[in-house]
């Protein structure tokens, strides 16, 4: 009987019972680790909650901590990065540790922190908990790294003699020293603060009376040391308006910058972050002594001109080459010269090319007077452009079909690399097979690499605008969801949408507004 009964138990219901203690048993026993203040590590990360975040905040004089969601994508590409830099800063017994926080568990620390995106990652500086700083460096464990080491040391080597400054200056290619005459005055406290962001400098901070008078200064001055290009540049601090921080590091950057840049995969980030807001460009073949020495003038016709225009070589053989077809060029056209305005990369080139010093300081001169206008780039019209149902669009011909007074125009602006852009492509052909019997709608499309319009700038793909008929040239910008049947509302509605319900909220959107993701419109385009 006995035996019987241990057979049958399981069909009997007594293993369930068991089952449940066990689990109710493990349900009890992860609640109390959660109400824990105990701090648990992996990969030499702090796992934090709302229970032991002030312990770790309380033990811990620097805490950077990475609210997440297990989901986000961009969380496990960090999350490698992220244990690698934490395991770092222990094994060199930094005071700096990392600690991570699932926000989409602990939503009273999401909501405490305003987390609204992921990974978001803040400071916490001495047990601070009101006033976190927002991390500022690249995503990756270096940048982490040396993010935190600024932070966790002095951000500024304090140097006393002038052997130890001459070595300091020698150590690097490019060093920044702040001379102040008082090193607790507010002109000093904004160098700090510059020095903790710039991690890619070295800084070095002085007030001896010889130092000043080694370097030939009498006042409080930011001088940046190079061993390149002038070696020493002086930025004097203006007594009535003090240090400016922003404006500190925008000199800093320019001038760090060699007056004359190659375009290399090593420069490129250089030469694009420091904010210049015209690049004056030097395409040339390397392997070509002739060319080469077309460098000299290029280079004598820069110095006027730092920090409002940057000059690059670009080889059109080397890692120029891929830049070739931005600007409508091949390695044949080498050599030659472009200027480009950053904030609308609108393009500017001279009638014939000249290398000499004098002609590019006039032709500079003349573009940043307005006097030149921009050499836009067109692709010929293919000769079946108006015959498909999407009008083919170019450069040259623009003009005529988007401002025909008699037509309402509806046009793609694209990139053949473009996935979202792809994504779309049956939905537009579809929408122009619908209304080509139309004679008033005009559906079309233009490549945005190969074709540049003068008053109209393209900053992502796809981008659709509608050119409605009659006159004034005007212009709507469509942003709404890319398939046919809205795109056809628009249209019928004479370029607008017309109004919809209110969104009826539903579980997980208690605003009861659109997620955005879900619309397909600026989540799902490619920036330039």
């Amino acid at each position: 009987l006995v035996l019987s009964l241990a057979w049958l138990g399981p069909a009997l219901g007594g293993e369930d019972k068991d089952e449940e203690v066990i689990e109710e048993e493990e349900k009890e026993k992860k609640e109390e680790e959660v109400l824990s203040d105990e701090i648990k590590e992996e990969d030499n990360v702090l796992v934090l909650h709302e229970h032991n975040f002030a312990r770790a905040l309380s033990e811990h004089q620097l805490l950077l901590v990475e609210f997440y969601a297990p989901w986000c994508g961009h969380c496990q590409q960090l999350a490698p990065a992220f244990a690698q830099a934490a395991t770092e800063l222990r094994n060199e017994s930094s005071p700096a540790r990392l600690g991570k926080v699932d926000a989409t568990a602990q939503t009273a620390l999401a909501t405490e922190f305003g987390i609204t995106s992921y990974p978001t990652l803040k400071l916490f500086r001495d047990g601070n908990r009101t006033h976190p700083l927002a991390y500022t460096g690249r995503m990756d464990s270096q940048g982490i790294v040396r993010w935190m080491q600024r932070r966790a040391g002095p951000s500024a080597t304090l140097l006393q003699d002038t052997d130890t400054t001459a070595a300091f200056i020698d150590s690097k290619d490019l060093v920044v020293i702040g001379f102040f005459k008082d090193l607790r005055g507010e002109a000093a406290q904004a160098f700090f603060e510059v020095a903790v962001e710039m991690l890619d400098m070295t800084f070095g901070v002085a007030e001896a009376a010889e130092l000043f008078q080694a370097y030939g200064l009498s006042a409080d001055t930011i001088c940046l040391f190079k061993k390149f290009d002038e070696r020493q540049t002086n930025f004097p601090v203006d007594p009535a308006r003090g240090l400016d921080t922003a404006e500190l590091t925008r000199l800093l950057r320019v001038h760090s910058l060699q007056l004359v840049m190659e375009f290399t995969n090593e420069t490129s980030n250089q030469i694009f972050s420091a904010k210049i807001p015209h690049h004056m460009l030097l395409f040339l073949n390397k392997s070509s002594p002739e060319q080469l020495s077309l460098q000299d003038g290029f280079r004598a016709a820069a110095s006027g001109f730092r920090g409002e225009v940057l000059f690059v070589v670009v080889d059109v053989t080397g890692h120029g080459a891929d830049v070739l077809p931005f600007f409508g060029m091949t390695a044949a056209n080498a050599p030659t010269l472009r200027l480009v305005k950053m904030e609308n990369n609108r393009k500017y080139q001279m009638e014939q090319d000249n290398f000499s010093d004098s002609a590019i300081r006039t032709f500079i001169r003349a573009v940043l007077d307005g006097k030149v206008k921009p050499h836009l780039l067109s692709a010929e019209p293919p000769e079946d452009w108006d015959t498909r149902p999407v009008k083919v669009l170019v450069g040259k011909t623009f003009e005529q079909v988007a401002f025909d007074e008699t037509k309402n125009v509806f046009v793609k602006f694209y990139a053949p690399w473009c996935p979202h852009c792809q994504a779309m492509a049956a939905a537009w052909e579809e929408l122009a097979e619908r209304y080509k019997d139309r004679e008033d709608i005009v559906i079309a499309e233009m490549d945005s690499t190969a074709n540049e319009l003068e008053n109209i700038t393209i900053h992502g793909y796809p981008t659709l605008h509608y050119f409605p008929a009659g006159p004034g040239r005007k212009m709507v910008e469509y942003k709404s969801t890319r398939d046919v049947e809205t795109f056809s509302k628009f249209l019928e509605n004479g370029g607008t949408l017309p109004e919809e319900p209110p969104v009826t909220k539903t579980p997980g959107n208690s605003t009861g507004k659109e997620d955005p993701s879900a619309l397909g419109t600026d989540e799902s385009r490619d920036e330039l």
